[in-house]
């Protein structure tokens, strides 16, 4: 069966985490259906200096979800697309769903075998896959679909990416999102996605400032509202 949405994530991404969770409220609601596919930060900065552009954690952490994409790759080679709901899921609970003080020792673990054998065994998948962290054969799968949808979106973009009505149809960055909608919202919200993205003249909508992202991990409790940071170029670049 044709996937309604393709969604694009790196399992590292905070906005991804939260978009992908909207998506899912959404898919519940309409019975799409949703293919998870990959992108990767570090392949998409591949030509940036990291010292010279970004916070210092973030080459790591780029490092780290493509570390995490290869797992990805290998979980799909052998159980396809549909095991990817699940991987995905998991590792977005085990690094934004903790509490503040355990997110730095949990950022120390990320992307290695501490970090995703307990999962995979929770998913009743083989502990062979975690093999998958440092095999670099997975990089080619991952930079080629990678440029596949940044051919249909253009570069200068980030994660996540949504591709409506695959494969024809058009694909955009975002939406960004700092908090979830309730089950009302989420469809609503959608619905206002869905009317942009289907005027073929539409490209962007956009501003730098945004809520730190709702999440346990980055100290922000449910009900809560981040404080507002100015992501250059849509990653919190130090230079634009």
């Amino acid at each position: 069966m044709a996937a309604d949405i393709y969604f694009h994530f790196d399992p590292v991404c905070p906005f991804a985490w939260l978009t992908s969770r909207w998506v899912h409220q959404v898919a519940d609601q309409r019975h799409y259906r949703v293919e998870w596919r990959l992108i990767s930060l570090r392949i998409l900065n591949k030509k940036v200096d990291y010292d010279e552009h970004f916070p210092p954690e973030y080459e790591a952490g780029h490092n780290a979800g493509l570390r995490l994409l290869r797992l990805c790759a290998s979980v799909r080679a052998e159980r396809g697309a549909e095991a990817l709901e699940g991987l995905y899921s998991a590792l977005g609970w085990s690094i934004f769903d903790i509490p503040a003080d355990l997110a730095g020792a949990q950022r120390e673990l990320l992307g290695t075998r501490a970090h995703v054998e307990p999962l995979l065994e929770d998913l009743g998948l083989p502990a062979s896959h975690a093999g998958a962290l440092d095999d670099e054969s997975w990089d080619g799968e991952i930079a080629a679909e990678t440029e596949a949808i940044l051919a249909r979106t253009g570069r200068d973009v980030g994660t996540p990416i949504i591709h409506f009505q695959p494969p024809d149809g058009v694909a955009f960055f975002g939406p960004v999102i700092s908090r979830l909608p309730s089950d009302d919202e989420a469809v609503e919200l959608w619905d206002h996605v869905v009317a942009l993205a289907g005027f073929p003249g539409f490209a962007e909508l956009k501003r730098s400032l945004r809520e730190r992202p709702q999440l346990r991990a980055l100290g922000v409790e449910e009900g809560q509202v981040g404080v507002a940071e100015d992501w250059h170029a849509g990653s919190r670049r130090l230079k634009t």
